[in-house]
């Protein structure tokens, strides 16, 4: 009983955990699961070619970076780690700039309309557009 229990709590915890990515009110972008993940990795540099993009990133071991990393990227920490490692190695590309918290990427988007981050789900205010929900 008591490992049924324990089971439905975890499964409700990873579930109760969401990201919202959020660009400047501005931007009128509309992107898919796969085009945020591509900006994120350095592969698309524009908002549909509307305007450059520059993603923004939280601490690794921020919840809203475990989340946006499972669930968007599909790599953890360390593969993201990895993977910047050799671009950077090979003058490829360079990672998004890490933050340290929710409010600094709100900070940083609502300044720039070329910036798009991610953030616990809910903190978001009306100084930016959420694009996507995770």
């Amino acid at each position: 009983m008591k490992a049924i229990i324990f089971t439905g709590l975890i499964g409700l915890s990873s579930s109760c955990w969401a990201v919202d990515v959020v660009v400047h009110p501005s931007n009128t972008a509309a992107l898919d699961k796969n085009q945020i993940e591509q900006i994120f990795l350095g592969k698309l540099k524009t908002f549909n070619g509307a305007g450059k993009a520059v993603p923004v990133s939280q601490s690794d071991t921020s919840a809203a970076s475990e989340e946006f990393y499972s669930k968007v990227i599909g790599r953890s920490a360390s593969q993201l780690k990895a993977y910047w490692s050799k671009l950077l190695f090979t003058g490829k590309g360079q990672p998004p700039k890490k933050l340290a918290n929710d409010q600094e990427v709100l900070d940083m988007v609502k300044g720039d309309a070329s910036i798009i981050g991610y953030v616990t789900s809910g903190s978001a205010d009306d100084s930016v557009r959420v694009i996507a929900s995770f």
